[in-house]
């Protein structure tokens, strides 16, 4: 397994949907975490607004960019079209 980072950015106007979705996106955060995969997540806060984001940040361990890629189409904020795009790359732990 490699660690991958998944970077999503939002749709605008979406607080709502993401609001909705949350419980069950923190579950599968939660499923990561207890598989010891999960190195971290979190959302990125508007600079102006630090209550509404603008996307999220997962570095995760996947058996590879296709399982990544997969896992991050299921996510119940793609199914809530919280996310306008989600970009994923190979990540390296140094620290």
């Amino acid at each position: 397994m490699e660690y991958y980072m998944l970077l999503a950015t939002d749709r605008d106007d979406v607080h709502e949907a993401r609001q909705a979705a949350r419980p069950d996106h923190l579950k599968r955060l939660e499923t990561l975490k207890n598989e010891g995969r999960l190195i971290t997540a979190g959302p990125n806060p508007l600079p102006d607004n630090p209550e509404r984001v603008s996307g999220s940040l997962i570095v995760a361990k996947f058996e590879s960019l296709d399982a990544a890629q997969e896992w991050a189409e299921q996510d119940p904020y793609v199914d809530a079209g919280v996310y306008e795009e989600v970009l994923i790359k190979p990540f390296k732990v140094v620290f």
